[in-house]
């Protein structure tokens, strides 16, 4: 069925907003390696024209999550278990030293806001809304980030976080609890000034979380031989 780009959500820049749709349907394994991604089919799913969907293919392929084959159109690349890993990798070892970094730099009035949006994720977990779950996680690491006082390190840690686009890791089963139980050992952390130990529960957090899409995409079968 055709969406509409109100249901789909779509910012100004069509093509980000489709890589970003794409790429979810790669990492959430609902298009599998060596699958063809046909354009004229994508822009009737995604309600929109044909260019903004080459364009996100065009994006895609640079990041090596599609292949242009000639004369037949673009192909979803093989994703590995060891892509994975080194993405959550990556990940793992900027949020740590952002953690680290900003336990030494939270202030009172920061610490407190964390306290108040984990309060909030946890309502919403026990709620069963996890779309807010994923907003609050999201907002709580950005207030870690801020304090961290590295825009380098965020800006290098948005590009490997966005291969996991918006709305992405609430789909993951296991993912809410384990997200809130990750923020409770992080934030146990700030609250006792400990830098060594905040940097440790966030590489736990970040691994958690690669543990579980890596049992949601082997269930998926997209490893299957």
């Amino acid at each position: 069925m055709a969406r509409s780009q109100r249901a789909l959500g779509l910012r100004p820049q069509l093509s980000d907003e489709v890589a970003a749709r794409i790429r979810e349907q790669i990492m959430y394994g609902q298009v599998r390696p060596g699958q063809f991604l046909r354009l004229e089919r994508l822009a009737v799913e995604f309600g929109i024209s044909v260019t903004p969907v080459r364009e996100a293919l065009q994006s895609l392929r640079s990041e090596g999550f599609v292949e242009l084959e000639p004369r037949r159109g673009f192909v979803v690349s093989e994703l590995t278990r060891q892509d994975v890993i080194d993405l959550f990798w990556v990940q793992a070892v900027l949020g740590a030293e952002l953690a680290i970094r900003g336990c030494r730099g939270l202030t009172p009035d920061s610490l407190e806001e964390l306290g108040a949006i984990h309060e909030r994720m946890v309502r919403a977990v026990q709620a069963t809304a996890y779309d807010l779950v994923e907003e609050y996680n999201d907002q709580f690491h950005q207030v870690v980030h801020q304090a961290g006082g590295s825009r380098k390190l965020v800006w290098l840690l948005g590009t490997v976080t966005r291969y996991f686009p918006s709305g992405f890791y609430a789909r993951i089963p296991g993912w809410p609890d384990s997200s809130a139980r990750g923020h409770a050992a992080i934030l146990s952390a700030f609250r006792r000034g400990d830098p060594a130990g905040a940097g440790a529960a966030t590489r736990m957090h970040v691994i958690k979380a690669s543990e579980l899409l890596l049992t949601h995409l082997e269930r998926q079968g997209i490893w299957a031989t």
